[in-house]
């Protein structure tokens, strides 16, 4: 179970540095011309900026607390903030009529509910 849920971590970090990166870094026009990138055309370039900074300091909390053994608690709280996120871009995606993209954050939802589960619970850091 223990190896499961570093997967899981490990391969939701991976995601969330991806998007925050390229939320971070490429500019919101071109952003807005990638698929399921629509919606930041009706966004500001700092919210979406914001959005990667949360998603970069993520995918470290779901990964670093627990490798480093320090403050291991932060690694379901992410998770925890990571499924709030997830509903989130679910609606937003639903409301663009891009279910493929509302099933992909389904996805990520479930690996962080399952980090959460697992990390607060029979595999947590402090047992």
């Amino acid at each position: 179970m223990n190896l499961a849920l570093w997967i899981a971590a490990g391969l939701l970090s991976a995601v969330a540095l991806a998007g925050g990166v390229t939320k971070s870094f490429v500019p919101k026009e071109r952003l807005a011309a990638a698929p399921g990138g629509g919606w930041t055309g009706a966004a500001s370039a700092g919210s979406v900026k914001a959005l990667g900074v949360l998603e970069v300091l993520a995918s470290a909390g779901l990964v670093l607390p627990g490798a480093l053994d320090i403050a291991p608690v932060l690694v379901p709280v992410t998770a925890v903030c990571w499924v709030l996120l997830m509903v989130g871009a679910m609606i937003t995606h639903g409301r663009r009529d891009e279910p493929g993209f509302a099933v992909l954050n389904l996805f990520y939802l479930a690996l962080a509910a399952f980090i959460a589960w697992g990390r607060f619970g029979p595999e947590s850091f402090t047992g």
